[in-house]
């Protein structure tokens, strides 16, 4: 039992933890405009050559 409970804290744990770095990253993208436009999450994975692959072909930045 203490390792099911165990697990479902280190999932809760790593989804704030994902929550907190994409926080970050807003506030960095916000403070400097000159490095770019902030990426939204699920608009593509960027402007890489492997659009083909990844499935974001119709992705323009």
């Amino acid at each position: 039992m203490s390792l099911y409970l165990i697990t479902i804290g280190l999932i809760f744990a790593l989804l704030l933890a994902g929550i907190g770095v994409d926080r970050l990253y807003r506030a960095f993208a916000a403070k400097n405009p000159r490095l770019g436009p902030f990426r939204k999450s699920g608009e593509g994975c960027g402007c890489c050559a492997a659009r083909k692959e990844c499935g974001a072909a119709d992705f323009q930045p």
